[in-house]
């Protein structure tokens, strides 16, 4: 379970995480001597070191993410993760929440049967105390 949040996670966060490419515009200056062609290999070298330093940003953030998320022990992201699928199956939720065939399981498990809503609140109540 610890694998896959940590797989949303690092997934999240790439995708959230990464700046859109931004546009560099300078202001023309007639005094400056330098050619148009070496203009541009000046603001080319000037956007990829922009671009480098916002990339290690980037991964420093992410780095930092990830040692944070380590010492929480991801027990938030546990916790949504069962409740969404108590959502989708209340009795399965309540048996990897309890490690095993409990006899939580069971009561989930026939009360979903019986009818689904009283399944679903309780496992969430199993899941949430």
């Amino acid at each position: 379970m610890k694998n896959l949040s940590f797989v949303l996670l690092l997934i999240c966060t790439l995708f959230v995480g990464m700046p859109a490419a931004e546009a560099v515009v300078r202001p023309v200056n007639p005094e400056n001597t330098t050619t148009t062609v070496e203009k541009k290999e000046l603001t080319k070298k000037e956007a990829r070191k922009e671009r480098r330093m916002k990339r290690k940003a980037v991964k420093k953030e992410l780095k930092q993410a990830i040692r944070d998320w380590k010492k929480e022990g991801a027990t938030s992201t546990n916790t949504l993760l069962l409740v969404i699928l108590a959502i989708l199956l209340p009795p399965l939720a309540v048996g990897i929440y309890e490690g095993g065939l409990t006899s939580r399981f069971w009561i989930s498990l026939l009360l979903t049967l019986l009818f689904y809503l009283p399944g679903l609140i309780y496992a969430l109540i199993v899941i949430l105390e």
